[in-house]
């Protein structure tokens, strides 16, 4: 992917730093069960907070400050102006987008971080992966999660699956201005698991139609190669992929993000027509 240094006020970088805020101590296994059930999810943070408030009989909070425990080398430093740059691309686009539609934008945060962060939504381990906070309105990153999904999970690798995932992520931003996140919780109420499940897939795929239409809107930045990359990340967090590789078995009620097939079809819709009115997955699917 071709790409300028761009510089954004609501950018953070807190890599290198540990601490600051609240604290969850214990509970070793939760970033175990939240890799598992939300690889690269979106309303992630939502699923978080879940799965902190279940197990918070069994943790202790301690106040911490922030410190500087280590430097970042020059890749890291590359990197985060790379996902920076990313991260303003995509307001940039959407700005217009919801401009050309009598729409406000309104634009996120976004955090790179080490190990551990503490968000609106709870305290969550690299093992969460990239998830977007509605709470707090922001993407929060570790960006090393992308060599685990290139030497486990089988991804290409390359910088625009990166960008994939941020514009991935993103989407979820757009769901929340656009009211589509609440409705969700909303028809999810009441719902068996497997209904629910359904929903959030919808949900999930739609962010991935939405980061094609990022994709569409930035073809001037495209390299070869760089569409593959995209697809290839789409296709190794697949639930039918994760589910399969990490338990031998799939189960398709269990989906949350939809399979490799949907999540590379819906990411293809979006960066073919670069029509958001053309990502209405819930009437596709649920139908």
């Amino acid at each position: 992917m071709k790409w300028d240094k761009k510089d954004s006020g609501n950018f953070e970088d807190r890599r290198g730093i540990s601490g600051g805020g609240k604290a969850l101590i214990g509970g070793g296994a939760i970033g175990i069960i939240i890799l598992l059930l939300n690889m690269f999810g979106g309303e992630t943070g939502q699923t978080i907070g879940n799965i902190l408030q279940q197990t918070q009989g069994n943790q202790t909070q301690t106040e911490t400050e922030g410190t500087k425990t280590r430097e970042l080398s020059e890749e890291e430093k590359q990197l985060g102006d790379f996902a920076e740059a990313c991260f303003v691309y995509n307001n940039e686009t959407w700005q217009k987008i919801f401009s050309e539609n009598g729409m406000q934008y309104e634009e996120p945060g976004m955090v790179l971080f080490d190990d551990g962060v503490n968000t609106a939504c709870g305290s969550a381990t690299s093992a969460a992966g990239p998830f977007y906070c509605p709470g707090d309105r922001k993407v929060y990153m570790d960006l090393r999660f992308f060599e685990e999904l290139k030497s486990r999970f089988g991804a290409e690798g390359g910088d625009f699956a990166i960008a994939y995932v941020i514009a991935h992520e993103m989407g979820h931003h757009l769901q929340t201005l656009l009211g589509t996140s609440s409705k969700v919780r909303q028809l999810q109420q009441g719902k068996s698991e497997a209904d629910a499940n359904k929903l959030s897939v919808c949900q999930e795929l739609q962010a991935d139609f939405y980061a094609g239409v990022w994709a569409h809107y930035n073809k001037n930045l495209l390299e070869a190669g760089d569409i593959e990359e995209a697809l290839s990340a789409a296709n190794a967090v697949g639930d039918d992929a994760i589910q399969s590789k990490m338990q031998g078995h799939v189960v398709p009620d269990s989906f949350t993000h939809g399979t490799s097939e949907q999540r590379m079809e819906w990411f293809m819709k979006g960066y073919k027509t670069g029509d958001i009115k053309q990502g209405d997955t819930f009437s596709a699917l649920l139908d």
